[in-house]
């Protein structure tokens, strides 16, 4: 990446749920700036904008990234996959329906960090076991459910996609 004058923007191309976005960036916009503001997919929220909380988690790449914490023109050049680019043709994903299922979310605004953490984590390990489950979601927070219901989504979700798919 090219040093920007202040100032000056930065034109990036994105490609984000499968489509190739081109953005006219201020290079110090972060990337769940830019995902929310400039492509206009709000459902990566922005909790603490610290990494902390998990809420803006994303998919780059296939691997769970905190949108919050990263500048979008780091993104160029990989796949990125928000909670919008779940859905194939109307139908939730595997993990969207568990979760639903299972009533894992009661306000739902940390839901999509969750979802997305819970696609990584099947991806790598098609049956995890509570005590994983529960480490990998450890860096996703919820202040409503207790996380017992979130957990329970996620073993639906194993269920429904298969443990050896």
């Amino acid at each position: 990446m090219t040093a920007v004058p202040i100032g000056e923007t930065l034109d990036v191309s994105l490609t984000v749920n499968g489509a190739t976005v081109s953005v006219d960036i201020d290079p110090r916009r972060s990337l769940a700036d830019v995902i929310r503001e400039e492509i206009g997919l709000t459902g990566t929220h922005l909790g603490c904008e610290h990494g902390v909380c998990g809420a803006c988690t994303i998919l780059l790449d296939g691997e769970p990234a905190r949108s919050c914490l990263m500048l979008a023109a780091q993104a160029e050049g990989t796949a990125i996959t928000t909670i919008e680019g779940l859905a194939t043709n109307g139908e939730m994903h595997p993990v969207q329906q568990a979760m639903h299922e299972a009533m894992s979310f009661q306000c739902a605004f940390c839901s999509p960090g969750f979802m997305m953490s819970t696609i990584a984590l099947l991806d790598d390990n098609p049956n995890p076991s509570e005590k994983e489950i529960r480490e990998e979601l450890s860096g996703n927070l919820c202040r409503c459910t207790g996380y017992e219901s979130i957990v329970e989504g996620v073993e639906t979700a194993v269920k429904i996609m298969g443990p050896t798919r």
